[in-house]
């Protein structure tokens, strides 16, 4: 596919109104449950949190840039079935978001903490075992996606996790019928396109991981139209 293209997304606009940030947070939610990004991070929480709890303990994972939380509330479902004892923290830079986060995990089921960060401009104001971050970095300038990296591995005892859209052409398709087939907001609808023609491919994300000091990550392309990266400390 042609070069990068990143545009300003309508969600990210700061004058956008709280029911049609709503409107298409529910259209992302929708669009996240269908493609169901949330399992690439998976195998990964799974292993490190059957090792910890086999020590005793629980895992802490923080979720950073976390939206709505639709990724982590999904994980930490899974988690419950599954008997594993995980400690979620979510990030994100809107007060908005995280309080739609965090009642859709009461209504879940599931305990979060919620802090408001933003994780371009600083560091991590807490650390844990696991940090991910899920359909964000496309967001970022390069530099951004660099510091986001950075912060991600100073705040990990033991890995980080990064999923994200692979900017193809069958990703630009799929964005495109996805956002209309499941949602009737114009913020998705655009969002969605931006979104994949703003998107680092392996190989790219493989220059700005090393740069951010993430030597050798794993780097696997994956369906439908995503990539995902793991770095273990």
């Amino acid at each position: 596919m042609r070069e990068r293209h990143r545009t300003d997304e309508l969600m990210d606009d700061p004058a956008i109104s709280a029911a049609e940030h709503d409107h298409a947070l529910a259209g992302l939610a929708r669009l996240n449950a269908w493609s169901r990004s949330h399992r690439l991070l998976w195998p990964m929480i799974e292993r490190n949190a059957r090792a910890a709890n086999a020590a005793g303990r629980a895992l802490h994972v923080i979720d950073v840039a976390t939206g709505s939380g639709d990724a982590p509330i999904a994980l930490a479902q899974r988690a419950q079935r599954a008997g594993l004892r995980i400690q979620w923290t979510l990030v994100d830079n809107s007060a908005h978001a995280l309080a739609v986060a965090a009642s859709r995990a009461r209504d879940a089921g599931v305990d979060v903490e919620t802090i408001v960060a933003d994780l371009i401009a600083q560091p991590l104001p807490c650390e844990g075992d696991l940090v991910t971050c899920s359909l964000f970095l496309h967001h970022c300038e390069r530099e951004g996606a660099v510091r986001v990296l950075r912060h991600m591995a100073a705040a990990a005892r033991v890995a980080v996790g990064v999923t994200d859209l692979d900017r193809t052409h069958r990703g630009l398709l799929l964005a495109w019928l996805g956002s209309r087939v499941l949602s009737r907001s114009r913020v998705v609808h655009f969002d969605a396109i931006a979104s994949v023609r703003a998107a680092w491919t392996p190989g790219e994300i493989q220059q700005i991981a090393e740069e951010a000091g993430l030597h050798a990550p794993r780097i696997e392309r994956c369906w439908p139209a995503r990539w995902t990266l793991w770095w273990k400390r």
